[in-house]
Formats: structure tokens, sequence, C-alpha cells
């Protein structure tokens, strides 16, 4: 029998869930005069990002730097101009038809900022929830699912039947992050899910954030309130000028920030204590 021990398998780092390399984005600006050639205008400029299976991951950074374009990119809503994306090893091709796409939608779920425009105001809260299970071909009960994922998200069952406009704002966005996980996503991604609310209902959000985290999904959350990232993500990634200067732990980022732009920002942004 040899003398030698081989190295335990799990001692490697695990692979990133998530995985970005090279991400650039490019768009032509308006003309400025009738015969102008349109300029190039880069809104995401060789992006590397990997997050971790079941752990939470802030985006922050002013408007315009490049956040929302990253999410667009992450979930083929939009195609680089150059670099990959993976998710679970897997490449995504935004070019790809939808239903070659399915399996990434099973994959993730969105939830937008603004709960009045992301809900359809023609259909019942029900069939809004529904949604991913009927686009997916997700065979079960879906009023039972819809029933379940409503009262997750504080929401009584019996509201199935109602109208988004029936609604105030933090239960429109409740419903939004219902629809969000009823197909049960590995992945939730929000971009900006709470600057449109209160500050009482923000909180009732952000804890719906933090108990599906806790349960191991896997959370991809932009935002412009540092106190948001710091009291639920894991790690943060500050952006600017459509480049992630800074990535790391959430408190390490923080409390000890390397780049000035990050310095900047928390300079100007007060940060809650305790985190």
């Amino acid at each position: 029998m040899s003398d030698t021990t081989e190295p335990r398998a799990d001692s490697a780092p695990p692979e990133p869930l998530i995985r970005a390399r090279g991400l650039r984005r490019e768009y032509l600006g308006p003309r400025k005069e009738p015969f102008a050639r349109r300029a190039r205008m880069v809104a995401l400029d060789d992006v590397d990002l990997d997050v971790t299976a079941g752990r939470a991951l802030g985006i922050i950074g002013e408007s315009g730097s490049g956040k929302s374009t990253l999410i667009r990119l992450l979930l083929a809503l939009d195609r680089p101009t150059a670099g990959t994306v993976t998710i679970d090893g897997r490449a995504v091709d935004a070019s790809a038809p939808a239903r070659a796409l399915h399996w990434l939608r099973r994959e993730t779920g969105l939830v937008f900022q603004d709960p009045y425009a992301s809900l359809d105001p023609r259909q019942s809260v029900g069939r809004i929830v529904s949604e991913p299970l009927r686009a997916l071909g997700i065979e079960n009960d879906h009023r039972a699912r819809v029933a379940e994922v409503l009262t997750r998200v504080g929401l009584d069952p019996e509201m199935a039947g109602r109208y988004p406009h029936e609604f105030s704002g933090g239960q429109r966005q409740r419903v939004a992050l219902a629809r969000a996980i009823a197909h049960r996503p590995r992945i939730l991604v929000g971009d900006e899910p709470m600057s449109a609310l209160d500050v009482t209902v923000r909180a009732q959000i952000l804890d719906l954030l933090r108990e599906l985290s806790a349960d191991g999904m896997t959370l991809v959350l932009v935002s412009h309130d540092i106190g948001v990232v710091q009291n639920l993500c894991d790690d943060v990634a500050v952006m600017t000028d459509g480049r992630i200067v800074e990535h790391g732990p959430t408190a390490q980022v923080l409390r000890h920030p390397a780049h000035e732009y990050t310095r900047r920002l928390l300079a100007a942004i007060p940060v809650i204590p305790g985190r």
C-alpha cells in the first residue's frame, strides 16, 4: 500500500455557479449631426465575475455604471459585444431560440424595479404567478403552487383571483417575487427590487429575500442602497464606468475599501452599522 496521501477531492474551491469572463457591451450613440457617424458607447468593459452557489451578491454603483447591463447579459436578455457567461458550466447564448434557453429560465428568476410596470394589469394574480410554470411546461398543480408561493411571500392565497390594481405597491412587489420563485429557480436576480418601495415595505421584502438566501438560493441583487446590500449580501461588487473595480466579502469591502471610487461611494452614502 502506498504511503502517499491523496489530496481530498473536496479541497479545491467550488466552481462558481455563475461565471462571466471578458464581458463587453457597446451601443451606437445618437447622431450629433445629420450626416455624422454614430459614436460607440461602452456600457460594459471587460467584466469578469464569479458567483458561488448559495451566496448572495450585491452589485452597487451609481446610475449608468453598468449594473443593469451586466444583469441583462447574465440572463441572456441582451447579447454581449464580447465575452462569455456560463451558469453551472453551461454556456449562456443570448442568440439562441427561446426554447433553447428554457434551461436558463428554469434556473433563474427575476424581480424588476417597478412593481407597477412589471405586472400585466389584465391578468389575475394567480395567472401572473403561474406564468413561469406554463411557459416552462412544468406539469404540476399550478393552483397549489400559486397558493404555496403567495403564502411564502406573506399574501393570502385567496388573493389569487384579484388583479394588480387592487394591491398596494408593496403587495405588488410580493406578487412579483412570488412569480420569480414559483418555478423553484436556483438563482434569484433583483434589479433594484426595493427602490420604489417605502421604508417599511422595503424592510419586509428584505426579510423575504433573507429567508430565501438562508434556504440556499443564490441571490444577485443590483441596488443603489448600500444599507440593503450590507444587511443581505455575503459579497459585493462595486461598478463604475462599466467596470467592476472592487469585489469581495461585503464586510471587508465596506469596512476596508481598497479602491478610491469605493471610498468615495461610501463617503457619500450612509452605511448601517453592525454588519
